[in-house]
């Protein structure tokens, strides 16, 4: 059997109606709207309401993106949910997506952190180029907000919740993903991370007083693995997929931070015009940051057919993903 095309032939997206502001977190934090931007590029951001989760903003993303493929949720022969907040342990959050969408297909989750997004579209990939199916449901989706200390101005004001959702469909037309690169330096990984609620420190009243329960960083570690590995798995990216950088025509990075992005745009000697960036409103949703990306990048006219993309992420483990896609036709199909 020839290998088939993976064509994006869906899209949608979901982020929460409350807005924070730089500006409201000055009233809690010491810090500023000013202290904030400089450093991040961040001036907002949103967060989920007390009824919402990560399964029910993956549903509202999903259902977009099924709506735009002109597909139901019965025509999927795979969901995979990208997350590190899902709405429990267990069941997997991805089982709980594929029961309120209806759908009969197999699902599973990947918590790569901010990479699990890209994670999950190369996966999703390796089923379709080889025939094993025909249309998979590929959603990020964080709840960031619910893991974070409020207290501690180097995390809480980085992060915002949301879902992104793409279809990936077998297609006769060349294109879609092209290449990948995929990676992991576990070495690390503890520079980024919330220590308690596994099996190596589980649930107590111990892990909560020292706050164990909450997501915490070396951000001077993470921006230098950021910084390095952005341009570095761009370049592996563009390798493989045997193009140059003057054949990209929109870079879509993580949106961590604007330095960070800055910085790699100037390593790599990229138009900055070539360059996607939403961080100003939505700061680092982690797995839902590329998905959110694409899609207001299309909604910006910001892609057209043909167009060949770079989805570059870094975060977590820590790891790094990154996939070249070439856009197809309007509705995706090529």
């Amino acid at each position: 059997m020839l290998p088939q095309y993976s064509q994006i032939t869906g899209w949608g997206k979901y982020v929460p109606e409350k807005i924070v502001t730089n500006f409201d977190l000055e009233k809690t934090l010491d810090t500023s709207h000013e202290w904030i931007l400089q450093r991040t590029g961040i001036e907002e951001r949103r967060i989920a309401a007390d009824q919402e989760t990560t399964a029910t903003m993956s549903v509202a993303a999903a259902k977009q993106a099924l709506a735009v493929a002109n597909l139901t949720p019965q025509d999927l022969d795979l969901i995979i949910a990208s997350t590190s907040t899902p709405d429990y342990f267990m069941p997997a959050v991805s089982s709980t997506i594929q029961a309120m969408l209806g759908a009969g297909c197999p699902a599973f989750t990947i918590s790569t952190g901010c990479t699990a997004f890209v994670y999950g579209l190369v996966t999703a990939h390796q089923y379709i180029a080889t025939g094993a199916f025909e249309n998979i449901l590929v959603i990020g989706a964080e709840l960031v907000s619910r893991f974070l200390d409020w207290e501690d101005r180097n995390t809480c004001v980085l992060f915002g919740d949301g879902a992104g959702a793409v279809v990936l469909s077998r297609s006769d037309t060349p294109g879609g993903v092209l290449a990948f690169d995929l990676g992991s330096d576990g070495e690390k990984g503890m520079v980024l991370a919330m220590e308690g609620g596994g099996s190596a420190k589980p649930m107590s009243h111990e892990v909560i007083e020292h706050g164990h329960n909450y997501l915490r960083m070396n951000g001077r570690e993470v921006f230098k693995f950021a910084t390095r590995i952005l341009p570095q798995s761009t370049k592996t990216l563009l390798e493989r997929g045997n193009v140059s950088l003057d054949d990209i025509d929109l870079l879509i990075p993580h949106q961590a931070n604007r330095r960070i992005i800055q910085m790699a745009t100037r390593s790599l000697k990229l138009d900055p015009d070539k360059v996607f960036v939403n961080l100003h409103k939505y700061g680092n949703t982690s797995a839902a940051s590329i998905p959110l990306a694409l899609i207001e990048a299309l909604e910006e006219d910001r892609i057209k057919a043909g167009d060949k993309l770079a989805l570059v992420s870094f975060g977590a483990g820590l790891t790094w993903a990154s996939a070249l896609v070439q856009w197809g036709s309007a509705n995706g199909r090529g």
